[in-house]
């Protein structure tokens, strides 16, 4: 490290800005440089005293990346990968097979993916998880083995309490993981609310310029389960990439002031549209009006993050024809970047979709809300 300030005693901001500062001591740069080597000299013991073997296993610069995301989230260690998919089907995969509880509405990669999940030997449960009684029944003890949890949920953005279904879990006697992916570590910390794995599309928030796709997994203790994961990982390749990994760090510097002002712009554009005459339902856990509020408020610090969804009125024609006309917002997938995105979700999930097809996804980037708010003003206008 560049001084000996220990880390426990930093705020998640500093944490989070010293994500690219060079540890090494020997040569002082500000900015460490992308190790790209494929494989490390020997010793003439024939040992490997550099504790570097081979990069599939060992990168400076994704070990680097691994240490900041641990610490950012009070995680004992912190695995990458090379997508959020490759993350959270990993920890499938290499689970035991078991009894999954999973949300009705979440991430539609994996929800698609989780359809199939009996040929590794799981069986599924999906449920509200905005409903802690519906989780408590949907569990078996001595048949669930892990619950799934998605806070806020991809697209519609609901509440799960943390806390309680971590308890309820435990006591059952399984294990809890949390896409944590729109909160970040900067609005929460699943692993200090009882779970026992956090996991993160990197792709969205962390890195936050819409340049690497990644996933991390991060645990709130290094045992048998995190033993085989790692090793999964190495043998099937989906280590990420050096030079990933480092954009990832870089992008991680800016993550604390990032996520808090698209948090404040969100929650401005939620207040005034929730009110628009064009928009039936106004969907973010920041309004007082949202089900989830009461716990999201509890759970979530600092601000309730950079997603909104808005059903439209005139329905799915209706919400196709704003994103259309929309300028300084860009049509498009993904989210937790700069730039501010909009998107008609039902149309990307496809057949089955439990996403409404009158919604508009919001990503809410950097850019000014007074401009944000103008740009979609003008949009809806072709609804009046």
């Amino acid at each position: 490290m560049p001084n000996d300030q220990p880390e426990d005693t930093l705020t998640r901001r500093t944490l989070a800005a010293r994500a690219l500062e060079s540890a090494d001591r020997e040569l002082p740069a500000l900015t460490p440089p992308i190790h790209v080597s494929t494989t490390f000299i020997r010793d003439p013991d024939n040992g490997y005293s550099s504790g570097q073997v081979y990069g599939r296993m060992d990168n400076v610069s994704i070990q680097h990346a691994e240490v900041r995301l641990a610490a950012l989230e009070h995680a004992s260690e912190a695995m990458l990968f090379t997508s959020g998919m490759a993350a959270a089907t990993t920890l499938m995969m290499v689970f035991p097979p078991t009894h999954i509880v999973a949300p009705k509405v979440m991430y539609w990669g994996l929800r698609s993916w989780l359809q199939d999940v009996q040929r590794h030997g799981h069986s599924l449960t999906c449920v509200d998880m905005s409903d802690v009684q519906a989780v408590k029944a949907a569990i078996v003890p001595g048949k669930t083995g892990l619950i799934w949890i998605e806070t806020p949920s991809n697209p519609l953005w609901t509440i799960t309490d943390i806390a309680a279904v971590s308890e309820y879990a435990h006591k059952a006697g399984a294990l809890v993981c949390a896409d944590s992916t729109v909160a970040t570590p900067v609005l929460s910390r699943p692993l200090d609310l009882g779970v026992d794995i956090v996991m993160h599309s990197a792709t969205k928030y962390l890195n936050g310029h819409s340049d690497v796709v990644a996933g991390v997994l991060a645990t709130s203790k290094c045992n048998e389960l995190w033993g085989r994961l790692r090793r999964f990982r190495n043998q099937h390749g989906t280590v990420l990439g050096p030079f990933d990994a480092w954009l990832l760090s870089r992008g991680l510097r800016t993550l604390d002031v990032r996520v808090k002002e698209q948090s404040k712009s969100a929650m401005i554009l939620a207040e005034r549209l929730a009110a628009h005459p064009a928009v039936a339902m106004l969907l973010y856990p920041g309004l007082s009006t949202h089900p989830g509020h009461a716990v999201a408020a509890r759970q979530m610090v600092g601000g309730f993050g950079g997603m909104l969804s808005m059903r439209m009125k005139a329905g799915v024609a209706g919400a196709i024809s704003v994103a259309a006309r929309v300028q300084l917002w860009r049509r498009a997938t993904s989210f937790g970047g700069i730039e501010s995105l909009v998107e008609h979700h039902a149309s990307l999930e496809g057949e089955g979709s439990p996403c409404p097809d009158d919604l508009l996804r919001l990503s809410v980037g950097l850019e000014d809300p007074e401009d944000l708010y103008a740009d979609i003003l003008q949009a809806l206008a072709v609804l009046a």
